[in-house]
């Protein structure tokens, strides 16, 4: 036994004095301990559903706990209408278009191919758009609707139940570290994505780390770096080096640290670029070689602006990678929103977030409701 004292020709002290200070507590780093979830946790029924906050885990190592459901830190009501006003702004045109239909209106084959012409023109797709009328069709006969305003109460009912599936959380704690692969095409907003999203993570106490996977796009990695600073997240970047291995380190880090979340961020490209779509594949295996059960992951992050290509993004990207989650940007701008009819018809990937402008509190979880109503106001 170590005595933190030098001898004297003193008595020895009695035993039932504390012969040395009491043991040293050491501190761990300020991680939250992770969460097991052994499935991941369904939607609920309500539309709307308030964030549940997750109760403190008391043991390290405890495995039987709650699975933690991202959403948004809660807004104020002014924020909330702010927000709603914002995408009610954003998909303005499309709203007109559709809600104008109904307006004195009779039914008949007029309406509906007024109808047609209008989901067309907002990027439904010609899938999504069958399915709309056939399924109106048969609700106005069944329900007897003689009203304008009946059929389109019934549209806001079937684009609801069309868009729902898209509505799944992001579950924590799946992991540890929970590693989340984000990709995109060229300007579609996933640099800034990312740093928003590290904003959403903490507000659930959960600690993130960044990889700057565009390792040949200075500004990229600059843009990363920022972000990081605002967050307070440290960020793996790598000059002119391998992406694959920045991903790699960035995951060893994170489990060296007991980090909670690795976002690995990766240069924009175009399904088309199949040399580049290659890169995108061999940075997953090597993340699977650095946690064999990762990425967990696997995110496209979307511009809301480019119509049906969008979709044709969604399905190379899913096709190349096997897409867990989306994310849609700038639905502020001239979106028409009719492209997640389409997506939820022909690629239903769980849209996890959408965008409504450059401040970090404008991308919020995806709610079915709020956008069916937002594009029929």
């Amino acid at each position: 036994m170590f005595s933190f004292f030098k001898r004297k020709p003193k008595p020895e002290v009695p035993p039932e004095q504390p012969a040395s200070l009491p043991p040293e507590v050491s501190v761990a780093p300020a991680v939250s301990a992770p969460i097991a979830v052994s499935e991941p946790v369904a939607p609920p029924p309500q539309p709307e559903p308030a964030p549940v906050a997750v109760e403190p885990v008391e043991e390290i190592g405890e495995v039987e706990q709650e699975a933690e459901i991202v959403a948004a830190p809660q807004p104020t009501p002014e924020a909330k209408r702010s927000w709603l006003s914002r995408l009610k702004s954003g998909l303005s045109k499309t709203s007109s278009n559709l809600t104008t239909l109904f307006v004195g209106a009779r039914i008949d084959d007029d309406l509906y191919d007024e109808l047609e012409s209008a989901l067309l023109v907002s990027d439904a797709g010609v899938e999504a758009t069958q399915w709309l009328l056939d399924e109106l069709k048969k609700k106005v006969k069944a329900e007897r609707l003689t009203e304008a305003a009946q059929v389109r109460t019934a549209l806001r009912s079937l684009l609801i139940d069309l868009l729902q599936p898209l509505q799944r959380p992001l579950v924590l704690g799946r992991e540890q570290p929970l590693v989340m692969m984000i990709a995109g095409v060229n300007g579609a907003g996933k640099t800034t994505t990312i740093g928003k999203l590290a904003l959403h993570l903490q507000a659930h106490g959960q600690s993130v780390l960044l990889a700057a996977g565009d390792t040949f796009r200075a500004a990229a990695r600059e843009q990363l770096a920022v972000w990081g600073e605002r967050n307070n997240v440290s960020v793996i970047a790598q000059e002119s080096g391998d992406p694959a291995a920045v991903a790699f380190d960035a995951v060893a880090s994170a489990t060296a640290r007991g980090t909670n979340v690795v976002m690995v961020d990766t240069a924009g490209r175009l399904p088309t670029q199949l040399h580049l779509m290659d890169e995108l594949k061999k940075i997953k295996r090597v993340i699977a070689k650095g946690m064999a059960s990762a990425p967990h992951e696997v995110l496209l992050v979307i511009d809301g602006n480019t119509g049906q290509n969008a979709l044709a993004q969604v399905k190379a990207f899913d096709d190349a990678l096997g897409l867990t989650g989306l994310v849609v940007t700038k639905l502020d701008g001239t979106a028409k929103g009719g492209i997640l009819a389409a997506i939820a018809k022909t690629r239903p990937v769980p849209l996890y977030f959408i965008g409504v402008g450059e401040k970090i509190e404008d991308l919020q979880p995806f709610d079915a409701t709020e956008f069916v109503d937002a594009l029929l106001s």
